[in-house]
């Protein structure tokens, strides 16, 4: 089983006459996709009792994601509101004492012993108590011997303490295997370098594989032997809400696929081969996403699987 860890949310998406609740955060889609992919996937997070974190519930459940984790809490569920500028999504989340922000370190159950792999990320790193909540797992992930893949998902507005969330961000890269990272996520980690140099130090922090991810451009995984580059699937886009998120199920499913999910990048053969596989399942499963409307990723037979 992979475990996902992190928020959800409802994202209100503008629509005619006001704004459209649809179920998302980045931790959550990612899941939901897993699930729709046809992979044993777990989520762990609180989810609220009011309207909105029953919501959350459905598509989690119709995915046939594993929710037995989550604690189940009166707090408020955070809402995100949406303005789109063209096709791309910009966000102002309300967030202030909801059920995923007061997660605290206490709360976490204990890892089951199925899960193969841990999956982290998005605004749940940020703030306390909920972040150091994260990286507690992440530490326990980590002396289990699980491999964890992180994705940021930098918010830059939603970050009132740069300084504290960049010494997260080092000491949860130094727990990760993999490490995804968009262009915009390292313009902001390290403003004015050279992208594939921001790369280099981050694999020599310790994960295995980085991919970075260049929107029309593709993506590309790194890793200490070199580089695997993928180019991007042509598509009409709706809006980029979840494509992200989508992209890193892909990625985890066809590494699963692969048996490549349990041993380091250097044990695999034929390494590059893997990669590039997981590339173009994460690019395609992401395209499908963003020509539709909202964080709605394929069901496996979508992709004609299953």
């Amino acid at each position: 089983m992979i475990l996902c860890a992190g928020g959800s949310l409802i994202d209100m998406v503008p629509g005619e006459g006001g704004f459209r609740p649809l179920p998302g955060g980045a931790v959550y889609n990612t899941a939901v996709a897993l699930g729709r992919l046809g992979v044993s996937t777990g989520y762990l997070w609180p989810i609220s009792t009011d309207p909105f974190g029953q919501a959350l519930v459905a598509p989690l459940t119709q995915a046939g994601v594993d929710i037995s984790l989550c604690p189940r809490t009166d707090r408020l569920t955070t809402l995100a509101f949406v303005t789109l500028t063209g096709s791309e999504a910009r966000y102002s989340f309300y967030d202030e004492g909801s059920a995923g922000r007061m997660f605290s370190a206490a709360e976490l159950p204990d890892l089951p012993q199925e899960v193969q792999a841990l999956f982290i990320g998005g605004i749940s790193l940020v703030p306390d108590p909920c972040g150091a909540a994260i990286e507690v797992l992440a530490e326990r992930a980590r002396a289990r011997g699980i491999p964890v893949m992180l994705d940021p998902n930098i918010r830059p507005f939603f970050i009132k303490d740069s300084a504290a969330y960049r010494a997260r961000l080092e000491r949860l890269i130094a727990l990760a295997d993999f490490v995804k990272l968009s262009a915009d996520d390292l313009d902001w980690l390290a403003p004015g370098q050279d992208h594939a140099e921001t790369v280099a130090r981050i694999l020599a922090a310790g994960p295995s594989v980085v991919f970075r991810t260049s929107g029309a451009e593709g993506a590309t995984a790194h890793h200490a032997g070199g580089a695997q580059s993928v180019p991007a699937q042509r598509v009409t886009v709706a809006d980029t809400i979840g494509a992200g998120d989508t992209f890193n199920a892909g990625v985890l499913a066809a590494l699963a696929a692969a048996s490549a999910l349990t041993a380091r990048a250097h044990d695999l053969a034929p390494l590059d081969q893997i990669l590039a596989d997981a590339l173009a399942h994460g690019i395609r499963t992401a395209a499908i996403t963003v020509s539709r409307a909202g964080a709605n990723p394929p069901w496996a037979h979508e992709l004609g699987q299953g």
